[in-house]
């Protein structure tokens, strides 16, 4: 489907709303030996039209797997994008202070930890002294796995010393339901007041689908009550591998978070505290 074509989203978005998770692919770039699929082609110029349809103001932009550490492609998208631009990228233990005071004034304010391997490439063995090192430069992680094994990992999240936010509604690749351990497990780690929890993506892990994915909108209204000032949103353009309607990501909203001021902390207020804007 073209933009053109596409619905506005009925939700309007209030000044400031910040899209929490985005990716940009250039087809002409090689990919890292680590990338486990070829990404769509997908430019800074077209999210910046969805940008303009749905009504947002920010934009964090994420290293996506398909570049392992090289954030070339991230850097260049936060300048065209201009301030209103955070980062997330891949980068390890090797890295010294003053790159990371480099990337902390192009606008970068997190590191992205993907625990699916190999396309993920930072690995569990680094987390921990990674963690003190953000914490010391108000950085946070932007933390995937298969929502399942929490129980398994709970211990070693819950030692992180800076702000981790968990992503897409804690991807439970089933998903479970609200009483199972494996959530109830996330619940605990997000009574850690430095534990964030993000919307988005439902189509990875539905399988009721669409138009209100019923089964991941369970657990999202879950998170929000649970940690309502610790929840943020994003579209995860360009929806690799699925093609879900642009405003359909935001309009899900009207369903998981119906209350308008607990909306307007998802989508404006707990990410300009998270993210420094």
């Amino acid at each position: 489907m073209e933009l053109h074509d596409q619905p506005a989203p009925k939700l309007k978005a209030p000044p400031g709303t910040t899209d929490c998770h985005i990716h940009v692919y250039d087809e002409k770039l090689p990919l890292a030996p680590t990338a486990t699929f070829k990404p769509p082609h997908a430019t800074v110029e077209e999210y910046m039209e969805v940008r303009k349809l749905l009504g947002i103001d920010r934009t964090v932009v994420v290293q996506p797997t398909a570049y392992g550490k090289d954030n070339t492609l991230l850097l260049d998208t936060m300048k065209k994008i201009g301030p209103s631009a955070r980062g997330v990228v891949v980068v390890d233990e090797t890295t010294t202070d003053a790159e990371f005071e480099r990337l902390n004034k192009l606008g970068v304010r997190g590191l992205r930890f993907f625990m699916f391997f190999p396309a993920g490439v930072l690995g569990w063995d680094i987390i921990e002294p990674m963690a003190a090192r953000l914490a010391e430069i108000g950085w946070s992680i932007t933390f995937q796995m298969d929502g399942r094994t929490f129980p398994d990992y709970e211990a070693t999240i819950n030692r992180l010393k800076c702000n981790v936010v968990i992503d897409h509604t804690g991807k439970f690749l089933e998903p479970v339901t609200t009483d199972s351990a494996a959530f109830k497990s996330l619940l605990r780690i997000l009574d850690n007041d430095k534990r964030w929890i993000k919307l988005a993506a439902p189509y990875e892990t539905s399988k009721k689908g669409p138009p209100y994915y019923d089964d991941v909108g369970a657990l999202a209204k879950a998170l929000v009550k649970h940690a309502p000032d610790r929840t943020v949103w994003a579209s995860n353009f360009p929806h690799p591998n699925f093609k879900p309607k642009h405003a359909w990501m935001l309009d899900m909203l009207l369903d998981w978070v119906p209350d308008e001021k607990t909306r307007h902390k998802v989508l404006v207020d707990n990410p300009a505290r998270l993210y420094g804007y």
